[in-house]
């Protein structure tokens, strides 16, 4: 058994440092009268081997406790106890009964929060603990890792740091990508399995993965079972963060202390190595131990006043996450801690961008109303070491915090709602919808465009995890969320979707057809749009959910890739694919400005001009189910007609005359016979008449100056 001594540390940095001279422990606790450092043996061991307390007139400064370990090392498993004033009217928390995972671990152990609650001798409520009993076993409780990231070989890799409006963005789950036994993997549901599939997503043409949560979470916290089979479900998605500087432990196929860190470590390499930036889904708008009635096993039991936003009655929570708490997020110390956490997974992990979970929280003050000029938002965006990473706000939260187009701090991005809603009910065939459709295809300059912002701002997209796919908003007019444990009554009802005569799957020719179409004008436009487009993972080759807009608790085939798909639906895939390199090799549909507002545009006139299907400039408020404009590359690039019908009528439509006595020729029909959608880069066939097209109803349509033959 390995003796161990403590010496006096240092306070600064937080969690647990590897040194030369043995392993420097560090963690805030404002009122806490005691603390200890509990080593175990083993993840599973259910007592520590050796307990040290901190000496207050030795191993404090201020309010930070802190000690040098030197018998300590990387791979060393670890948990704390703290005391103090356990007064709930207070906001105080504290129980030394209870084991507390250091906010700033690195790494987890195999173990559940939740497992060892429930199946320990004090298991129940919060509310029904006692203060100051033994504390439980601890062998089903995951315990903290120290890590030496140092040990790591980078071989020079650093982040990519591509201009965002040059990015295609495909959203995906981890696990869910390669979980699948057809997913052809030798590590199934694991980074190393999502590393085996690189070559696919380089092929696809993507410029970056936005993973769903990896950051360390407890999948056992859903307590629903699934109505139809009787099987526990769980969350899936993983929106209930436990460890801000850890990646989760089960998504690695090393589960060894430390092996979580190595081979995510790799992964990111390996996408460097492909051209693919890594964006990570971070949810620091509430945590895991949710509301008085939840367990404590880390914040609260540190320091919990100023952690979480509490009401005057400091014994319950503010929910505006409606997760049961909401973080502190504008606290100085716990926005000290939010940033800390991000330039680690910036420094030590090379990621190259967030997507932030619900990202009005951040702008909450510590009474939980809405900041004019919020601290965290600002801090983040001016912040040196984060200053090329992208930073992209899902602007809303559950207590009412829409900030879509105004969302606070300079240069963030916003996925933009209103191009989801606005682009499916134009698609659709909603009747007046053609304004909107047109004004988010340019940018959603009225959006974007008071506050000084470009179009890379909005971030756009038709789907995403939240919601149906996109093969499921053109096959269900409603959504099923049966198997969800919660009587469908959970997920959105206003999905704008259209299942074209028939509830699911089905085999109709003709509707499948229809639906076919459909996807490809949704891919197109997409593509096309001004501003960043993102591709919800497996759109690509229509992977469903059955209906199922709420999947967050689906970790099965409801949720998981169907590898089957890649083929079966080859058509879709291959659309897509030619759709992203034509955006790619096209600098007009990923401009830097909105049209007209650079100042070499301003000099040299107009450079988008809209028309109606009769060839004439379009009254818009009588636009309906039509929209065409002229785009003008100028000596950047080729000039576009771009045109989308989405009535079910044809339309014969009257031409513009090309500039420089050049013709049209077709790039993009979606009514044209699948693989003839779309015309390889210098094989578009010229228009024999130039001054009329037909566009079929349901149908999307991109022609190209070229010069005459």
């Amino acid at each position: 058994m390995k003796t161990l001594t403590m010496l006096p540390g240092r306070p600064l940095g937080y969690g647990a440092i590897v040194t030369p001279q043995g392993v420097n422990f560090s963690i805030f606790s404002k009122d806490a009268t005691k603390v200890s450092l509990c080593f175990f043996h083993s993840p599973s061991a259910p007592e520590p081997y050796t307990t040290l307390d901190f000496d207050p007139s030795i191993n404090k400064t201020g309010y930070v406790w802190h000690a040098l370990i030197p018998e300590a090392a990387a791979g060393d498993l670890y948990l704390y106890r703290i005391d103090g004033p356990y007064e709930p009217e207070r906001g105080l928390r504290f129980d030394y009964s209870r084991y507390l995972l250091d906010p700033y671990a690195k790494c987890y152990s195999e173990g559940s929060v939740y497992k060892a609650y429930s199946e320990s001798s004090t298991r129940g409520l919060d509310t029904m603990y006692i203060k100051g009993r033994t504390p439980m076993k601890a062998h089903l409780f995951p315990k903290c890792v120290v890590i030496d990231d140092s040990e790591f070989d980078w071989e020079g890799d650093k982040p990519i740091n591509r201009p965002l409006e040059q990015s295609v963005i495909y959203e995906v789950h981890l696990k869910g990508f390669t979980a699948n036994k057809n997913s052809g993997v030798q590590h199934p549901g694991s980074y190393k399995g999502f590393a085996e599939k690189i070559d696919y997503l380089k092929d696809l043409g993507v410029t970056a993965v936005e993973l769903l949560p990896i950051q360390e979470f407890d999948e056992n916290e859903n307590g629903n079972t699934n109505p139809k089979n009787g099987e526990r479900l769980t969350n899936y998605w993983g929106y209930s963060t436990i460890g801000f500087f850890a990646p989760k432990n089960t998504y690695a196929s090393d589960r060894s202390p430390g092996g979580p860190v190595r081979e995510f470590k790799q992964l990111v390499k390996e996408l460097h190595k492909a051209g693919i930036e890594v964006i990570l889904d971070v949810v620091y708008n509430h945590t895991s131990e949710g509301n008085e009635r939840g367990y404590t096993f880390e914040f609260k039991g540190i320091q919990n006043d100023q952690y979480y936003i509490l009401p005057p009655d400091k014994q319950y929570y503010m929910n505006y996450s409606g997760c049961g708490n909401t973080f502190n997020c504008n606290q100085p110390n716990t926005m000290n801690f939010i940033v800390d956490s991000l330039r680690y997974w910036v420094q030590e992990m090379h990621v190259d961008g967030f997507r932030f979970d619900l990202a009005s929280i951040l702008c909450r003050d510590q009474w939980g109303q809405m900041a004019g000029f919020p601290p965290l938002t600002n801090m983040i965006a001016v912040d040196p070491i984060l200053a090329n990473t992208k930073i992209i706000a899902e602007p809303w939260d559950a207590g009412g915090g829409y900030q879509v187009g105004y969302f606070p701090g300079g240069r963030w991005s916003e996925w933009n709602d209103r191009f989801r809603d606005d682009i499916r009910r134009f698609v659709r065939g909603d009747e007046f919808t053609s304004t909107a459709a047109a004004t988010r295809i340019t940018g959603s300059s009225d959006l974007y465009f008071h506050n000084g912002k470009s179009p890379a701002a909005s971030i756009n997209y038709v789907s995403c995890h939240d919601g149906f796919t996109m093969n499921d908003v053109v096959s269900y007019n409603g959504k099923h969320n049966d198997e969800n444990g919660e009587e469908n009554r959970d997920g959105s009802d206003n999905n704008n979707s259209y299942n074209h005569g028939f509830e699911g799957e089905c085999t109709n020719a003709k509707i499948e057809a229809l639906r076919k179409r459909q996807i490809k004008n949704f891919i197109a436009i997409l593509m096309l749009s001004q501003g960043v487009p993102m591709l919800l993972g497996g759109d690509e080759f229509r992977r469903s959910q059955n209906g199922n807009n709420n999947a967050y608790c689906q970790d099965n085939e409801t949720s998981w890739f169907d590898w089957s798909f890649q083929q079966k639906n080859k058509e879709i895939l291959d659309f897509t694919r030619r759709m992203i390199d034509l955006r790619k090799a096209h600098p007009t549909f990923s401009r830097k400005d909105f049209f007209g507002e650079s100042a070499e545009e301003k000099k040299r006139g107009v450079d988008v001009v809209w028309y109606d299907f009769d060839g004439r400039m379009p009254d818009w408020s009588k636009l309906n189910r039509f929209l065409a404009c002229v785009i003008y590359g100028r000596e950047f690039d080729k000039d576009f007609y771009l045109a989308a019908n989405t009535d079910t009528h044809d339309m014969n439509l009257i031409l513009p005359t090309p500039e420089d006595g050049k013709a049209w020729a077709r790039v993009v029909d979606t009514s044209f016979p699948a693989g003839e959608e779309v015309a390889a880069d210098g094989a578009e066939e010229v228009l024999q008449v130039q001054n009329r097209y037909v566009i079929p109803a349901n149908s999307f349509v991109l022609l190209m100056a070229v010069a005459k033959k």
